[in-house]
């Protein structure tokens, strides 16, 4: 396995949409364990945007530009629509090099499965970006469940939806369903990740999914899942985006108490708005949007814990020195991967 021993982690960022600007870019500068050498976009007005914001940074327009100076990085992350995934994290291990890949992973489970075994042989380290994991309101539920606060969990409900009817803006609303596309692809990579997370692996699955757009030939806008684990916890996980009414983003119901919490994580739109993970204000859920924990009429605010996506790279550092695991195993997202294909078998 390729270990790096020196700093900074030389890192390439491939693609400046959503991905790459707001959460890998300001992430990787924002830790002193990289360096954000390149990154790739052909779109002149991001390429512009990139050179003014990380002036350090070479910005080229393709990924063969980049891969021209592989002897000079030790990371390239895909911030990329999941259709171009395979192919370039499958390139970056022929060159040697460290991946992150954005999720959704990659299309297939057959693709995930086969990139894994790619940068095994290639002494390499495959990971995906699955920053939910470190969303406030996720390590707030991780923290009850540990502390036993519900009793024995019965149902976990959890949600990601917006209202957003002119669509999302981006690769979303065009990447057909074969090439990685649609809702449960795209959030279902999240939610049912986060699922297994808390509950442990599943054992039954069941799914429904709707085009609710304006072409019928798209992918699912809109979708439902429904989990059995094996701990015996049900999971019930909604997706959409055209939702005039959001319902709440946690709702867990245990044999002696609930949890329910509404409103989405704030790192997105705090990084969006330009804020740096070293503000003292960056990751803090402010009380008003605090879940509750008890019974009804006896339910109290429970105060959040602070959202942590830049531990994402500080554990992948490690992991990359030799010093300790991956901070996400691609084999947990290939295993979601297959629960969503086996909904979509069947829908």
């Amino acid at each position: 396995m390729r270990t790096l021993t020196e700093a900074p982690i030389r890192t390439a960022v491939v693609g400046f949409g959503i991905s790459g600007k707001v959460f890998h870019a300001p992430l990787v500068a924002a830790d002193p364990h990289y360096s954000l050498d390149v990154i790739v976009t052909a779109d002149p007005a991001r390429a512009a945007e990139a050179a003014r914001l990380y002036p350090q940074a070479r910005i080229v327009s393709t990924p063969e530009a980049m891969f021209a100076e592989a002897a000079n990085l030790d990371l390239v992350i895909l911030g990329t629509p999941p259709h171009t995934h395979f192919d370039l994290a499958a390139a970056a291990i022929a060159h040697g090099l460290h991946v992150v890949v954005d999720k959704p992973f990659v299309p297939t489970s057959a693709q995930g499965e086969e990139l894994i075994a790619l940068a095994s042989d290639a002494g390499v380290q495959l990971t995906v970006f699955q920053n939910r994991r470190w969303d406030a309101d996720f390590l707030t539920l991780q923290k009850l469940l540990r502390e036993s606060a519900l009793g024995e969990v019965r149902t976990f409900e959890s949600r990601f939806e917006w209202w957003r009817p002119e669509g999302f803006g981006n690769w979303r609303d065009t990447v057909s369903l074969a090439q990685g596309g649609g809702i449960l692809h795209d959030l279902g990579a999240h939610l049912i990740d986060q699922a297994v997370r808390l509950f442990g692996p599943v054992e039954k699955s069941y799914g429904e999914t709707a085009n609710r757009g304006s072409d019928p030939e798209a992918a699912d806008t809109e979708a439902f899942v429904s989990l059995l684990h094996r701990s015996g916890v049900r999971s019930r996980l909604w997706m959409n985006g055209m939702a005039a009414q959001v319902g709440p983003r946690f709702h867990v119901l245990g044999s002696e108490s609930g949890y329910t919490k509404w409103g989405l994580d704030g790192q997105e739109p705090a990084l969006a708005a330009g804020m740096t993970p070293s503000d003292p204000a960056y990751g803090v859920d402010l009380q008003e949007s605090w879940g509750l924990l008890g019974v009804d009429g006896a339910a109290i605010p429970v105060g959040a814990e602070r959202g942590a996506y830049p531990q994402f790279y500080v554990q992948l550092a490690t992991a990359l020195r030799g010093e300790g695991p991956l901070p996400v195993d691609p084999a947990g997202p290939l295993e979601v991967l297959k629960v969503i294909e086996s909904i979509h078998a069947l829908a």
